[in-house]
């Protein structure tokens, strides 16, 4: 018998120790359904286009055939989380998914999420923040975090802020109802808006954000973004506080990538799609 005849005998137990041992450390995550993570791709569809759509169109957006969606879809329909238009036949988002979504928003406090990222957002901006909300004597300063840039001003928990002379005034001044401002504004200065305030409202609007130079506190400047929840309503606002020779507040600030992004992650936490 040759050598190339020879039957080939492989050692392989050192293969497999190796192997198993591998097995036995590779990290693992926690076990799953896979059938629950298939089908609720579609949930995650219909979430993502927000509105009713047809059994062909949801399928192809989750990442199916139709064949395979259709059962997920009839078992999700008996759960309440879809529902089946009885015309169209377009499947949208059911009752029960109505009520998580609520109660979700329910434990997601605004405040609070936004308290846990000021810190972080004070050592970021280099300024002082703050967090205002809507009170029933206007703009109300709820949270103060001190940043590494000193600024002097007297400004603490509970604090009001003129609804015109600051930047979060100016935030909620843009986005809540105008006869709610009107009496705000009746109330903190005698006076109701004129052309070019409401005009100073529509430049908010538009950019997203608002800013006051030397307003109620001479020599002091603050940058300011809103929070909005899950029906688009504005619910507080980031302000960054500073010097007015320190704090950069025009479209090209520094401070404004940070607080935007600060604001809209707090957001979507919240519920809010925009």
């Amino acid at each position: 018998m040759t050598d190339a005849a020879l039957p080939l005998s492989l050692d392989t137990s050192d293969t497999t120790l190796a192997v198993s041992d591998a097995t036995e450390t590779a990290p693992r995550g926690p076990r799953g359904i896979q059938s629950v993570e298939v089908g609720g791709q579609l949930l995650i569809a219909l979430a993502h286009v927000g509105r009713p759509m047809a059994l062909k169109d949801l399928a192809r957006e989750a990442g199916m055939v139709p064949a395979k969606a259709h059962p997920y879809l009839v078992s999700y329909g008996k759960l309440g989380l879809v529902v089946q238009d009885a015309g169209s036949g377009h499947y949208g988002l059911g009752p029960l998914a109505l009520q998580l979504g609520l109660i979700s928003l329910q434990q997601f406090d605004p405040v609070r999420l936004a308290s846990a990222e000021l810190p972080a957002l004070a050592q970021q901006v280099g300024h002082t923040v703050a967090i205002a909300v809507w009170g029933n004597r206007g703009p109300t300063i709820v949270r103060l975090e001190e940043g590494p840039t000193a600024v002097h001003v007297n400004m603490r928990h509970g604090t009001v802020v003129s609804l015109d002379g600051t930047a979060s005034g100016l935030l909620f001044a843009a986005h809540r109802p105008a006869v709610e401002v009107d009496t705000m504004l009746r109330a903190e200065n005698g006076q109701t808006p004129d052309a070019a305030f409401l005009a100073v409202l529509d430049q908010v609007r538009a950019q997203g954000w608002a800013a006051r130079v030397d307003g109620s506190m001479p020599g002091v400047s603050a940058l300011a973004t809103p929070v909005f929840d899950g029906f688009g309503a504005m619910v507080l606002a980031l302000v960054a506080i500073g010097p007015s020779a320190a704090l950069p507040v025009d479209a090209s600030s520094p401070l404004l990538a940070p607080l935007r992004d600060a604001a809209q992650t707090i957001s979507r936490r919240i519920g809010w799609r925009g």
